[in-house]
């Protein structure tokens, strides 16, 4: 009898159940706090303000990589040993002029805030270079273009993994029955 008492008689605080119940909530608070930390200070960068003026202009978009299969264009795109200077080989069919000017888009699947554009300049026969402005890493979406922005090709670069990127990519064209390629046979 007389151990019960002592037991009673201790204050609230030293009995483990009422810390047990505490526990669950101030985890929960916890998490809350980190959550709300991260939804602040991180850039969500997936929706576009635009995206219904972006949806409206799919067809122009088709158009232009139509236009590029038309010309037959084809481009290999590779970066150099440091990572700074980006390199692009063009060519077409045989009528197709080949712009003094292209631009090369590199677009980050999440994060719209390492997105980079490049003025490249043509160097003569087909090759075009520029200078990005922080090394590529990982996983990228890349667009080349004329300055007019008539005809567009596209493609997913994995740098890590592929020392260059064939545009337009043949497992994509196999994909799609409406786009044609003339280099099946390569």
């Amino acid at each position: 009898m007389n151990t019960k008492r002592t037991e009673a008689a201790q204050p609230w605080y030293r009995h483990s159940w009422p810390w047990i119940l505490m526990a669950g909530p101030f985890v929960v608070v916890v998490a809350g706090v980190i959550t709300t930390y991260l939804a602040i200070t991180s850039n969500d960068g997936l929706v576009d303000d635009d995206y219904y003026k972006q949806g409206l202009a799919v067809n122009q978009v088709t158009a232009r990589d139509q236009l590029a299969v038309k010309l037959g264009l084809q481009a290999e795109v590779m970066l150099n040993v440091e990572g700074e200077k980006i390199r692009v080989l063009l060519r077409g069919k045989p009528d197709a002029v080949l712009p003094e000017a292209i631009n090369f888009r590199a677009v980050h699947p999440t994060r719209a805030g390492v997105d980079q554009v490049v003025l490249m300049r043509a160097e003569g026969a087909g090759s075009y270079s520029g200078r990005i402005s922080t090394p590529l890493k990982g996983r990228w979406h890349i667009a080349l273009e004329d300055e007019k922005s008539e005809w567009r090709l596209t493609g997913d670069w994995n740098v890590e993994k592929n020392a260059s990127l064939q545009l337009p990519d043949e497992a994509k064209a196999a994909a799609d029955p409406g786009v044609e390629s003339d280099n099946k046979g390569r």
